[in-house]
């Protein structure tokens, strides 16, 4: 694991006052010792409400961005780049509430990544987060597409 990312509690209370983070109202309640999972939530207030008096679907979407690069990042080490390639959000239902959702990485995704990448190819991960309400009613359905792959001095 990189230095960076030898102190998790740093890292989240890092990401929490990031501007895009902290102005939009999101912060990440857990991270893990291990960078495997991931809580973050999307507090409901007025400077971050549409024009119905709902979440605004960008900060929705805003709160998925960075988690599974962080993840991955912190678990494959500095030899990868690992950057967001593309993503696809399905709005459910009103945000009426604080939003939360969890992100898991597994030790399988991992060996996957690793796998597909030893040789210095790319690999198009694709991960799928939930978004709730405070009454656990699904609000949105975010997939995200990442790039991996080994840096150039590091490729066979």
């Amino acid at each position: 694991m990189q230095k960076l990312f030898k102190f998790p509690n740093l890292i989240r209370r890092g990401m929490n006052i990031w501007p895009p983070f902290r102005y939009s109202g999101i912060k990440i309640t857990e991270l893990s010792a291990d960078y495997r999972r991931t809580r973050v939530e999307l507090k409901y207030r007025k400077l971050n409400l549409n024009a119905n008096r709902t979440q605004y679907g960008g900060s929705i979407f805003s709160m998925t961005d960075p988690i599974y690069s962080l993840m991955l990042m912190a678990n494959l080490g500095e030899k990868y780049h690992v950057w967001d390639k593309s993503a696809y959000i399905d709005f459910i239902s009103p945000g009426q509430s604080t939003l939360y959702t969890c992100a898991e990485l597994s030790q399988q995704d991992i060996d996957l990544i690793l796998d597909r990448t030893q040789f210095g190819e790319k690999h198009l991960p694709v991960f799928n987060l939930q978004v709730f309400d405070k009454q656990h009613k699904l609000v949105a359905k975010v997939e995200r597409t990442l790039y991996v792959r080994l840096k150039a001095k590091y490729r066979t």
